[in-house]
C-alpha cells in the first residue's frame, strides 16, 4: 500500500470548532474530579467535629484522628471499623495532589502564525558521553496539537524548514520542557555531526516546526586529539619563503601562515586513501609529506602555523567542492565552498577532518590554526561566486564554514578556525561587485548565533588604503575612528577590536574572540625608512591594543609578481637577498633593543610611540 505523505496544512474552521468541544469536556471532567475531592474531603471533616461535639456517654477510642467510627452495615453483632491514619492522609493527600496538578498544569495555547515557528527554544544542542547528543527544550506552556508528543526532526546543512515527507527521530510527552538523546553516529554515512535539530508538534495530520533549528556546538567533544599551541612571548609572524626558513629562527618568528591550495592535495585516485562517511577520498601523498616536512620544521623552530584552506580545485574535476553558482564565470583564483547539497557537506568534512586530524600530534607536524578561505567579502578577487545579495552570499559560506568548524573541532578539539575579511569595511563594496566587510561579518555572526554558538574566530588584513599608501598614519578621507569609518587600517585598528566586543559578536563564553591579523604589509617603493617605520609603528599599536593573537606580515621576501602587477614590495628582503631596513626592526621590535631599532621612526610618522 502507498504511504501517504505527510504535509502541513492550514487550520480549518471545523477543526478548530472540534477542539473547542473537547477542551470544554475536559474542563468539565477536571471540574467534577475536583468536585468529588473535595466533597469527600468535607465529609470527613464534618464527621469529625460531629463526634468531638455530639456529648454522648459512649467511652471514645484513645485517638479520635486515629480511629473515626465509620458506620458498617453488618450482621455481626453491631461491630464497628475505624478508618485508620495511614487512609485518611492518603484520601486527603489525594485531594490535595488532584487539585494542585490542575492548579500548577502549564496553560495550552494555540498555535498561530505569529508563534508557531518559534512557540520552543533549542537551549542546548551539545555532544555528552562522546557518542550521544543531547538536545534540550523549553516553552512557556504546551502547544494545542493533534497528541501528547513532541517530535524531534533532523536536518541537513542545506535543508530549510520541514519536508513533506521528513519522519522524525524521536518522541517525547509534551511539557515545558524536554530533552532527547541521540546517537551521534560520528565517522558514519548517517553522521549527526554536520545536522541540526528541529523540535515539532503533529498538527492536522503533519508535522509543524515549533523552534529554530539548531547545530551541535560542541564538536571538540568527541575530538582525538588537542593541539592549541605554544607558549609565546610575542604575537609576531611572518609569510615565509619556503627556501628561507633557516633565517626564521634569527627573526624570532612565532608565527607562520601557510596556504593549503585544494588544487596541490587532491587526487582522483591512488595516494593516500582516507575513508570518511562511507566514501573514499584521495590526497596527494608526495605534496602531503612535503607540508609534513615543512610543518615539523617550523614547530621544531617553535613556530605555530595558521594553514589557509583555499578552494582552487577544479570545478569539472571535482564539482560537488565548489557551490553550483561559482563552476563558471570566474577569474578569481579561488571559489566559494559548497555546502549546498550531500556530497559538498561530505567533501568538505571529510577534507576538514584528514587536515585537522593529520596535524593535531600525529606526528606529521601541528597546526593550532584554521582559516577557510581567503578574503571572503572580496567575492569576485578571492572567493567567487556568481553576483547575489549579500545575504544570500554570506549565508552559503557560512554554512560552509560551519562544516570545516565541525571537523576541524572534531578531531582536535583545542584548534581555532577562522573567517577572514579585508580591511574595506563600510565601503560601500557592493558597487565594485565585492561585499563589505562588515555587513559579511554581522550576517555571518547572527546566522551562527541563530543557529547555535560556536567559537569562530577573526582573521583581518589591515592593509593601508589604497594598500600602497605605506605611510598610514597621514589622514585619509577613507579612514576614521568611528564604527562607520570606510576602512579599517592600523590607524583605526581599535574600530575592530571595539565592534568585536560587542555582546553579539562575543564566544559562547561571553568573552571576546580570537582575532589575528593574518595578513598585513607595507611596501618599500616609497622608500625602505617609511616601511620599516610603518611596521615599526602598527607592531607598538597592536601590542597595546592587546586584543590581538597573532601577526603575520606579508611577507619575508619580495614577490616579483606583486611587484610588477601591484607596485607593492612588502618583503624584509628584496628579490635578491638582500635585507632592507625592515628586517632588523622586525628582528628586534620585541626584544630589549626595541627602543634602538624604533627611535628612528619617531620624526618620520611624526611622534613618540
Amino acid at each position: 500500500m502507498k504511504k501517504r505523505k505527510r504535509r502541513m496544512r492550514t487550520r480549518r474552521g471545523s477543526t478548530r470548532n472540534q477542539r473547542i468541544r473537547r477542551n470544554r469536556r475536559l474542563l468539565a471532567f477536571t471540574g467534577i474530579v475536583t468536585a468529588v475531592a473535595l466533597v469527600v474531603v468535607t465529609v470527613l471533616v464534618v464527621t469529625l467535629l460531629k463526634n468531638i461535639y455530639n456529648g454522648d456517654n459512649e467511652s471514645e477510642p484513645e485517638s479520635f484522628l486515629e480511629t473515626i467510627e465509620v458506620a458498617h452495615d453488618t450482621t455481626n453483632n453491631g461491630k464497628h471499623e475505624y478508618l485508620n491514619q495511614d487512609i485518611i492522609n492518603f484520601i486527603t493527600g489525594s485531594g490535595m495532589t488532584v487539585t494542585e496538578g490542575l492548579m500548577q498544569r502549564p496553560e495550552t495555547i494555540e498555535l498561530t502564525p505569529e508563534n508557531t515557528a518559534e512557540f520552543a527554544s533549542i537551549n542546548n544542542c551539545a555532544i555528552v558521553d562522546d557518542d550521544k547528543v543531547q538536545i534540550e527544550a523549553t516553552s512557556s506552556g504546551i502547544p494545542a496539537s493533534d497528541d501528547k508528543y513532541y517530535y524531534i526532526f533532523e536536518q541537513a546543512t542545506y535543508e530549510d524548514g520541514l519536508a513533506e515527507d521528513a519522519e522524525p527521530i524521536d518522541r517525547i510527552y509534551k511539557g515545558e520542557e524536554a530533552q532527547f538523546k541521540l546517537n551521534l553516529k560520528k565517522d558514519t554515512a548517517d553522521s549527526r555531526l554536520f545536522s541540526k535539530f528541529m523540535l515539532a508538534v503533529k498538527k492536522d495530520d503533519g508535522f509543524v516546526g515549533i523552534s529554530h533549528p539548531k547545530y551541535i556546538t560542541n564538536p571538540g567533544a568527541c575530538a582525538r586529539h588537542s593541539y592549541g599551541g605554544m607558549e609565546h612571548k610575542s604575537i609576531k609572524g611572518i609569510l615565509p619563503h619556503p627556501l628561507k626558513l633557516s633565517e626564521l629562527p634569527d627573526l624570532g618568528v612565532n608565527y607562520c601562515s601557510y596556504n593549503i591550495p585544494l588544487s596541490h592535495i587532491l587526487t582522483t585516485s591512488g595516494g593516500i586513501e582516507y575513508d570518511y562517511g562511507g566514501k573514499v577520498y584521495h590526497f596527494n601523498s608526495q605534496i602531503m609529506n612535503d607540508y609534513d616536512n615543512l610543518f615539523q620544521k617550523l614547530n621544531g623552530m617553535g613556530i605555530d602555523i595558521a594553514a589557509i584552506i583555499l578552494n582552487d580545485a577544479s570545478p569539472s574535476t571535482y564539482p560537488e567542492i565548489t557551490h553550483p553558482d561559482a563552476r563558471s564565470g570566474s577569474t578569481a583564483p579561488y571559489y566559494m565552498f559548497n555546502a549546498s547539497d550531500e556530497g559538498g557537506v561530505k567533501a568538505l568534512a571529510a577534507i576538514g577532518s584528514f587536515l585537522a586530524g593529520r596535524y593535531s600530534g600525529t606526528g606529521h607536524g601541528n597546526v593550532s590554526m584554521w582559516i577557510i578561505a581567503n578574503e571572503v567579502n572580496a567575492r569576485k578577487e578571492y572567493n567567487y561566486m556568481a553576483k547575489t545579495d549579500v545575504n544570500t552570499y554570506t549565508a552559503a559560506f557560512t554554512r560552509a564554514f560551519r562544516v570545516f568548524y565541525n571537523a576541524i573541532k572534531s578531531e582536535n578539539s583545542s584548534a581555532k578556525v577562522y573567517i577572514p575579511i579585508d580591511q574595506r569595511w563600510t565601503f560601500n563594496t557592493e558597487k565594485t561587485g565585492d561585499y563589505d566587510a562588515k555587513d559579511v561579518i554581522d550576517i555571518f555572526a547572527s546566522s551562527i548565533s541563530n543557529y547555535g554558538n560556536i567559537d569562530w574566530g577573526l582573521a583581518a588584513h589591515p592593509y593601508s588604503f589604497p594598500n600602497g599608501n605605506t605611510a598610514f598614519w597621514n589622514a585619509s578621507k577613507y579612514v576614521n575612528h568611528t564604527e562607520t569609518t570606510p576602512t579599517i587600517t592600523m590607524d583605526n585598528i581599535e574600530v575592530l577590536t571595539n565592534y568585536m566586543q560587542k555582546d553579539s559578536m562575543r564566544d559562547t563564553s561571553g568573552n571576546i574572540r580570537s582575532i589575528i591579523l593574518s595578513e598585513l604589509g607595507y611596501s618599500s617603493t616609497s622608500g625602505e625608512d617609511v616601511q620599516a617605520a610603518a611596521f615599526a609603528y602598527a607592531y607598538t599599536k597592536m601590542e597595546k591594543n592587546g586584543h590581538i593573537d597573532a601577526l603575520m606580515l606579508s611577507r619575508q621576501v619580495d614577490a616579483q609578481e606583486e611587484i610588477s602587477a601591484l607596485g607593492l614590495a612588502l618583503g624584509l628582503e628584496n628579490t635578491g637577498g638582500g635585507h632592507k631596513k625592515l628586517y632588523d626592526v622586525f628582528k628586534y621590535i620585541d626584544t630589549d633593543k626595541r627602543n634602538e631599532v624604533v627611535s628612528f621612526a619617531y620624526s618620520i610618522v611624526g611622534k613618540e610611540f
